[in-house]
């Protein structure tokens, strides 16, 4: 998903996505431990993410004070 669709998302929206990224995150490492993952460039791409969203969760959050 590209930043300019992520910044359209509520706030209600990047939480739900936010917890989403965490499970499939969580998921993979499942994989990763038992040698069964087979993209193992996607955990990069999940934990950038991640980080996306608690960015602009942030940054809301500061904005709204």
């Amino acid at each position: 998903m590209k930043t300019s669709e992520i910044k359209e998302l509520t706030a209600d929206e990047l939480r739900q996505r936010l917890d989403e990224t965490r499970q499939e995150l969580f998921n993979l490492r499942v994989q990763q431990a038992t040698g069964q993952i087979e993209k193992a460039s996607r955990l990069r791409l999940l934990r950038r993410d991640v980080a996306r969203y608690l960015t602009l969760l942030q940054e809301r959050q500061k904005a709204g004070r």
